[in-house]
């Protein structure tokens, strides 16, 4: 039995039939760019979105920026290139904050992304149905998803241009091979320096949709299929030695297959920071697409029961860790969902469904949109603090981030303060241990000199307990870059503290300052007098023009010398001197 008759519908091919038109293109438009508006408000209120790993991103492209330009940067970090399949932020961003501030460009960046996984979703969909459909609206909510929250920037930025590549491949089925297969090697090529994973998903589709169109479309003898099958490959070849001569096949066995977390993967795809939103959203959809579904509105394409099977069958074959890289697995529900939603479609004949299921889609983002909002501007007080901490530190220092036990805390509302530390190399131009340098995985990387300071394997942080055993003594690892901390680093970070968490280490560590979920400390070395250990004047800050302060961080803001998310900027040689904002005096 082939896929179509399981669907139920004609292929793609067959002529869809004539209907009166739902939609004007200027109100499609419209209604993309009214969804899309939405979509972004808490990208446009939070120039510093607290996702995990968004603050290491921007600081890279801190330092891309500079170019060398700032003395004490210099000292520490040194960029080399070279063709990695991860580097779509550092070769987009930097250009763009030559005309504006690093924090505006990475949003640019970020609403960039959302505009090529939507505007990819429906493409993909006109492609498969050969018309337009505004059912693709209902992905819009998709956007803010866990994953997205983790902050893997390249990879979605990756999803939605296999979006389009897929759909470009849909479109040129039926004309000749040689355009078609440029063109794929083309986007594979794109992908390939998006993201690994992005590329996979790209590959992922393409075998897919060759899959049913071999089985159920194709009307050739078995050999002739076959070869057309195998040759829907060939635009990959061209990257097999584009990865093999990269370093990041350094970490080719660095791979770790986890069967706990599958489903965790799943529920990745629709939940952000409330289950019970999720619920609803998700009941919501179930409920309505069963309606639509009874009333024959609802088609599918017969394209998605080969994607679902395609897609199941690599998901559970899929490790957890892969080239050094986590969430492998559980990263690519989500962009199989985007897949999906495009091979639907809904027939809005009537003005009363048409103004429903608008109202209805619009509900949806709605509540999507204000549970971000809000959990964004109630996240906001951490980094202000984390920024009004730093102004403690004094330029140039090294900085050993800890954790206050080995295990990070769950709550997802804590994932913009794993990597918030690192903002100290663009407010005081330190070397953070944390910083994104790995070899194989950044461009960006610590001078030789400096390397055995950092940690270059994204492990964990040590917590306090082994610094403190370290200080004595007895530590369990003498090969690690913290040993010896007290001889090597002028500040110490705790990260995940209680409030009425004391110093670990009197006589070692100086309280600078207390966070409500961190701690800063200066190191007391030998010798040192704890009394003369004074943190450098108050630097001045500066709000950026385009970074509302929200209601939620609004005291802290109100607050003499506070610093405003957003307020850092590149420094004047990396930006047109009519942009650049000074931020921090010097000590």
């Amino acid at each position: 039995m082939t896929f179509n008759a399981l669907a139920g519908h004609h292929t793609a091919q067959a002529a869809a039939p004539a209907v009166s038109r739902e939609w004007t293109a200027v109100q499609g438009v419209a209604v993309f760019l009214v969804f899309l508006l939405i979509s972004i408000i808490p990208l446009l209120t939070h120039p510093l979105p607290p996702l995990e790993d968004y603050a290491n991103h921007v600081s890279r492209m801190y330092v891309i920026a500079d170019g060398g330009h700032t003395p004490a940067l210099g000292k520490y970090y040194e960029i080399d290139w070279e063709l990695l399949p991860n580097l779509m932020m550092d070769l987009v961003v930097p250009q763009i904050a030559r005309f504006v501030n690093v924090y505006l460009a990475s949003q640019l960046f970020t609403v960039a992304t959302f505009v090529l996984i939507m505007s990819g979703t429906f493409a993909l969909n006109r492609a498969l149905f050969q018309r337009w459909s505004v059912l693709p609206l209902i992905a819009f909510p998709l956007l803010y998803n866990y994953v997205f929250l983790v902050g893997v920037m390249n990879y979605f930025f990756g999803i939605g241009l296999a979006l389009w590549g897929l759909a470009a491949w849909v479109a040129l089925r039926e004309r000749p091979w040689p355009a078609r297969y440029a063109i794929s090697a083309l986007f594979g090529v794109a992908l390939f320096f998006c993201h690994l994973f992005s590329l996979g998903v790209y590959g992922l589709g393409l075998l897919a949709f060759e899959l049913w169109f071999a089985v159920s479309v194709e009307r050739s003898s078995l050999l002739v299929r076959t070869v057309r099958f195998c040759c829907a490959g060939l635009p990959f070849l061209p990257l097999i030695p584009l990865l093999t001569g990269s370093s990041t096949w350094s970490h080719a066995q660095d791979w770790e297959w986890d069967s706990l977390g599958k489903i965790d993967g799943l529920i990745y795809a629709v939940e952000t920071y409330s289950d019970i939103v999720a619920f609803v959203l998700t009941a919501c959809v179930v409920v309505a697409a069963i309606w639509a579904a009874r009333h024959k509105i609802l088609k599918f394409h017969p394209f998605l029961l080969a994607l679902l099977i395609v897609g199941g069958v690599i998901y559970m074959a899929m490790p957890r860790v892969l080239f050094a890289s986590y969430l492998a697995d559980q990263r690519l529900p989500i962009a199989i969902v985007f897949m999906a939603v495009a091979c639907f479609r809904i027939e809005l004949r009537q003005e009363f469904i048409r103004r429903l299921f608008l109202l209805g889609t619009m509900a949806l983002l709605g509540a999507r949109v204000a549970e971000v909002d809000i959990a964004w501007a109630n996240s906001s007080d951490a980094t202000l603090e984390m920024k009004e901490s730093m102004r403690k530190i004094q330029k140039g220092s090294k900085i050993l981030v800890a954790y206050t036990d080995s295990n990070m805390p769950n709550e997802v509302q804590h994932l913009g303060l794993v990597h918030a530390a690192t903002l100290a190399i663009m407010e005081r131009s330190a070397l953070i241990t944390t910083a994104f340098t790995t070899k194989g995985k950044q461009i960006m990387h610590v001078r030789p000199e400096y390397r055995k300071l950092v940690d270059t394997e994204d492990g964990v942080p040590p917590t306090i307990d082994q610094l403190v055993l370290d200080s004595v003594g007895r530590s369990p690892d003498d090969s690690s870059y913290w040993h010896d901390w007290i001889d090597k680093y002028d500040y110490v970070y705790v990260l995940f503290t209680d409030e009425d968490s004391d110093n670990p280490a009197p006589d070692k560590l100086k309280t600078l300052y207390e966070g409500e979920n961190f701690q800063l400390y200066h190191v007391i070395r030998p010798g040192m007098d704890p009394n003369e250990l004074n943190p450098p004047k108050s630097a001045k800050s500066v709000k950026l023009p385009a970074a509302p302060v929200k209601p939620a961080a609004a005291e802290v803001a109100a607050v003499p010398g506070a610093v405003v998310p957003g307020a850092v900027v590149p420094p004047a040689a990396a930006i047109p001197a009519a942009a650049a904002v000074p931020v921090m005096a010097k000590p």
